[in-house]
């Protein structure tokens, strides 16, 4: 497993970068769209020491440097000079990929020799969820707007909603590819199924409202999916889009959003990884925020289960069961790192403390609905327990030792506390969401 950041000696605020090394000297800061919200954090910045820069190549992200910093401010030739002392082996095999030299100048890598012809490109449509968050949502529609892809719309699913706020949102943008629907049934995953049920395109890409997305994100996404008949869902890599308090560090080097940088396609048959927890470890291979799925398939394994998921007494693990079902039912997932979304972690240390226990509750909680849902796996289950327990509950396992005093042992109680109570609150949840029908594509109902 690999980690972006390591907790030893690293204080917020961290600087967001990315930065392409065939133009070395042209950087972006994700965080700059937030900075006209909050003077007060955006201001931040000028107190930083440090950077978490992003490195792509002709738009290929390949992996992170951390370098100084100092009041905020990047040297693109220091940081340059970094990505190539730590990431060498990665780039060079893009250049070759690309029949260009490898050694790196000062004007940067040539333009690349390939083909942009991606073939036909599928409809798509994105769903966003969202709920009484119209500042963060705008920002996410401003980057799905940019997004360089011939053909989308963008589903806002408003869950539950108190006011009119979003759908005063959505109409005055006048974007004719943005759609609302309201979904009065609580939780993420009833908001998600109506979004699917909405879906006009043949694959249908989900993320959250407090993300901004890549401009090359669904052509990505689309290029993965053809990688293989069998492969019914893509992943991407989430990076933060920024990193100005102590908890959103902490939050990034626990939560473990990225994915890594290396292309990769996994099943149960041939392209099974080494994981002895697989596939119950499917959280290895994305999250929520930056996944998406053939509509058909996905509407005929049943969609997402209501019982689970943000706004549910369960708290989370709705996309980790969607996943394990795209597993369970014989189909591939691929993971794309080019399939890139920045994500806001929430600033505060109450928060962090409220995610370390849905963490908890939701992870337990979508492995009782996937044995549940697909009970052939429960001895597969029964055998991995001990190994299960043990990564996540001993101080000596690599998760433990890598976590250190990193991350407090306070929070290491209230996920405990959670993982605990997960089946009680998935059997509390499942049974006050009896009969709720999952929406699916063209009108179709599964219970």
């Amino acid at each position: 497993m690999t980690w972006l950041l390591h907790a030893d000696g690293l204080t917020a605020p961290v600087v967001v970068a990315d930065v392409d090394l065939a133009e070395p000297t042209v950087m972006s800061v994700p965080a700059a769209i937030y900075e006209g919200e909050d003077e007060a954090f955006a201001s931040t910045k000028s107190e930083a020491r440090r950077a978490l820069v992003l490195v792509r190549l002709h738009g290929a992200p390949l992996g992170t440097v951390l370098t100084d910093a100092p009041g905020g401010q990047l040297d693109p030739a220091r940081v340059a000079e970094a990505a190539w002392a730590e990431l060498e082996p990665a780039i060079a095999a893009h250049l070759r990929a690309d029949g260009l030299p490898v050694a790196p100048t000062a004007a940067g890598p040539a333009p690349c020799q390939r083909s942009d012809a991606t073939g036909p490109r599928e409809p798509v449509t994105v769903v966003v969820a969202t709920r009484e968050r119209p500042s963060l949502l705008a920002v996410c529609l401003d980057s799905l707007a940019r997004l360089d892809y011939p053909d989308y719309e963008i589903v806002v699913v408003d869950n539950d909603p108190v006011s009119d706020d979003t759908a005063v949102l959505v109409r005055d943008r006048a974007d004719e590819r943005v759609r609302y629907v309201a979904e009065p049934r609580r939780g993420l995953a009833a908001a998600h199924n109506r979004g699917l049920a909405e879906a006009a395109g043949s694959i249908v890409a989900f993320t959250d409202d407090d993300v901004i997305v890549d401009r090359n994100w669904l052509g990505s996404i689309a290029g993965a999916m053809r990688l293989a008949p069998e492969i019914a869902c893509v992943t991407g890599l989430i990076m933060p889009a920024e990193l100005v308090t102590q908890p959103q560090l902490m939050l990034e080097m626990h939560g473990n959003f990225a994915k890594g940088f290396e292309q990769r396609i996994v099943n149960l048959g041939d392209r099974r990884p080494a994981d002895p927890l697989f596939p119950f470890t499917v959280g290895k291979l994305g999250s929520g925020a930056n996944m998406a799925f053939d509509r058909s398939k996905l509407a005929r394994m049943g969609g997402f289960d209501p019982a689970i998921g943000a706004g549910t007494v369960a708290r989370g693990g709705d996309d980790l069961a969607a996943l394990f079902a795209v597993l369970a039912a014989g189909h591939s997932i691929a993971y794309e790192p080019g399939a890139l979304v920045w994500h806001r972690h929430r600033r505060d240390r109450g928060s962090l403390t409220a995610q370390a226990y849905g963490y908890g509750v939701g992870l337990s909680a979508y492995l009782t609905s996937a044995l549940m849902s697909h009970p052939r796996m429960i001895s597969k289950a029964l055998r991995r327990a001990p190994a299960g327990l043990a990564y996540a509950l001993r101080s000596d396992s690599p998760r433990s030792q890598y976590f250190g005093d990193g991350w407090p042992r306070e929070l290491v109680r209230h996920e405990r506390r959670g993982l605990a109570f997960g089946p009680v609150a998935y059997t509390v949840s499942r049974w006050r969401t009896r009969g709720a029908p999952r929406s699916l594509a063209n009108g179709e109902q599964a219970c």
